[in-house]
């Protein structure tokens, strides 16, 4: 069975919700997800918050994070999260924040930077992750597959 597959076969046996706010994967995530039949039983929503402007007023992620941080943060990352818990009443989050290139890296936040902040129930973790940059597409692609991979190891040790 397929990861995706596996993940909405978990959710709906308990019978929880998912939601995802993804930046740099651009809904590559809520594609995967969407791709199985069945998934709108579990799959609530699907946001897309690219802009800073996006992640403060959809989010509600606070202007000082991302003024102070940056929206590629574990800060941002877990503000997401955190706020679309509360904004889709899903037991089960993602929020996906970093820089795919080919531009826009730095020295401190290289392009392949990627911030997955996973939540279910009251367990969050966000998981900092420095893919190699071998353009846009794999790093969106490597993302989505390391998102799907967490969230199918928090999911199983939910109780």
């Amino acid at each position: 069975m397929s990861l995706n597959k596996n993940i909405i076969s978990l959710i709906k046996r308990k019978k929880m919700k998912l939601a995802i706010a993804e930046s740099c994967t651009g809904g590559m995530l809520s594609s995967a997800i969407t791709s199985v039949s069945g998934s709108s039983k579990v799959f609530s929503m699907g946001l897309v918050t690219y802009s800073n402007q996006a992640k403060i007023s959809i989010l509600k992620v606070p202007q000082k994070i991302i003024k102070k941080h940056g929206s590629v943060s574990v800060q941002c990352c877990l503000a997401m999260v955190n706020n679309l818990v509360k904004i889709s009443k899903s037991k089960v989050c993602v929020s996906i924040t970093g820089i795919a290139g080919p531009k826009g890296g730095s020295k401190q936040k290289p392009v392949g930077l990627v911030y997955i902040g996973i939540r279910v129930g009251k367990k969050v973790i966000v998981n900092k992750c420095n893919f190699k940059n071998k353009g846009r597409t794999h790093i969106q692609k490597q993302t989505v597959k390391k998102s799907l991979n967490l969230l199918l190891r928090l999911i199983k040790q939910d109780n």
